[in-house]
Parts: C-alpha cells; structure tokens; sequence
C-alpha cells in the first residue's frame, strides 16, 4: 500500500495551505491507498477530518492520524497514537524526548524521528543535547523528506539502518505542489491507526522513496547561521516564558487519574500481544502449507 506519511493541514498548521480534503482527492487521484495527518502540536486536522471519515467514498482509502511533535531536545518527531487515542497532554510543546517517549510507548503509541539531519533548527542530530542512547529506544525514523537535501535524506536512511529501524517517507507538505512527491510503501493491509502501528512494532517490510524539492528562498534562510540562531532565540525565549506553566501542565496531564486508567497496558505488553499474534499468523501458514 502506498502512503505519504507526513502531511500538514491547513486546518491543523498555521503554516500549511492545504485542506485535508485537498489531499484526499490528490492522492486517490494519483492512486495512494491513504496519508497522514501530522500537523504541528494538535490534532486539530485530525478531528477535523473525523466528522467525514464516515463517508462511503472513503471506505478504501486510509488517513492516518498522527502529529509532528516539538521536543525540547531532540527536534521534531513524528508520533502516531493508537485509534481514538488524542492525548492533550501531546498539545502542550516541549516535552523532553526521553519523557515522550515513554508517554507514548505507556499509551500503545510508535515514534519516530522527522528529518534527523534537516534544518538545523527543528532536527534531532543538530541538537547539542540530543541523547543518541534514546534513537535505540524509537521505533522509525523518517528517511526521506521532501523539503530536505539529498544528503539529508541519505543519511537519515543510514541512521535508520544503523539501528535496524523501519524507515519513512514523507513530502511535509504545506503547500499543494509537493503532494505525490514521497512514497512509502508497506506490505500490508494498513486501515488505520492500530494496522500502522502493528506493521512498525512487527517489523512488516516498508520501501521510502520519492523527489526532493529544489531548494527555496526560505530553506536557506533556515539553514543560514542567522535564521538558525534567530528561531532558536525565539523559540527559547518563548520557553522560557512558559516553562513554569508547561511544566505544571505536563505533570498534570501525565498524573492525571484518566490517563492512568485509560491505558492500563505497558508498552511490552502491548509488544508481546503484537508478537503472539504473530506467531499464530505464521503458525497457520505453516499449518495451511502442509
């Protein structure tokens, strides 16, 4: 099945000027099997999304449900929750990675890294107190991105092999003429969030490929040591401001009674259950076979 598995809606991103609906109708126009949603810090295009997902014309097509998430010391990564499953505690930016990871591992969710060698100002391996011991703990990375270099992408694809991690693709698109610019494409029946995340924890095999766009004005203004050092004093300064109150509402939202009942699982045992299934899978093709 093919996917683009990074896109942002206009309706989920201030930055995005592409509707949800304007990807529907491109990528089955263009013969994709579905996207995903992953707009920065909300779930907005998602819900937005939920009110049609009901549709009879909709019923071979999947629009997966995920977000591109701002750590505060690992850049930009993809997050995919399992069906239903909106965390609010995922709206507030600037969690640590390590804390992210086990928020959304508790929850039954997969991570990965979004463009780890892009613009220096949202990508992991740019980041001075990025802990490498965590990329082990992650479940994909993202190794072609659209909006970024060749060079980018190829090493985003060895990090990817080097820690035997299922590898991405994704346009990023915010504009309408990088969509059908990325493919990944997975052997299996992925109809929605659950069948994406039991194909990453199962190892089930996914091929990235696609175009990276030419380079624009505002790329290089961001690799620029002046647009680099501008966003990070911005996006500090603004942290810094609201450190106290993210803080207090991560410990609210992580302590929180709901989420605590709500997701009794562990992520190993959502892990064995994915592996038992498994095993009984090639049990009975091996039984069949006979």
């Amino acid at each position: 099945m093919k996917f683009d598995l990074h896109c942002h809606t206009k309706e989920g991103s201030l930055d995005s000027k592409v509707s949800f609906l304007k990807y529907i109708s491109e990528y089955r126009r263009l013969g994709y099997d579905g996207f995903m949603i992953c707009d920065h810090n909300s779930y907005r295009g998602c819900k937005a999304f939920d009110k049609i997902s009901d549709w009879p014309e909709l019923e071979t097509f999947t629009v997966l449900r995920g977000m591109e998430y701002d750590t505060k010391d690992g850049g930009h990564v993809l997050v995919v929750m399992p069906d239903g499953v909106y965390l609010k505690l995922l709206k507030v930016r600037g969690m640590r990675l390590r804390k992210l990871i086990h928020v959304v591992h508790s929850c039954g969710g997969v991570i990965g890294l979004a463009h780890p060698y892009g613009h220096a100002s949202s990508s992991a391996m740019s980041f001075k107190k990025m802990n490498y011991e965590l990329i082990g703990e992650l479940d994909f990375i993202e190794v072609f991105n659209t909006c970024e270099s060749h060079t980018s992408n190829l090493l985003a694809a060895e990090l990817a092999k080097k820690y035997d991690l299922p590898g991405t693709a994704g346009t990023d698109a915010h504009r309408a003429e990088y969509i059908g610019m990325a493919c990944t494409e997975i052997d299996g029946q992925i109809r929605c969030n659950n069948d994406f995340i039991e194909a990453v924890m199962n190892g089930v095999r996914m091929e990235s490929s696609g175009t990276e766009r030419e380079e624009t004005r505002s790329g290089k203004a961001k690799e620029h040591w002046t647009g680099v050092l501008g966003y990070r004093a911005y996006n500090r300064g603004i942290s810094k401001m609201r450190s106290p109150r993210r803080k207090l509402s991560h410990y609210r939202l992580t302590h929180s009674s709901d989420l605590a009942e709500r997701f009794e699982k562990t992520w190993k045992d959502v892990q064995r259950e994915a592996k038992m299934k498994s095993g009984k899978k090639k049990s009975g093709d091996q039984q069949s076979d006979q």
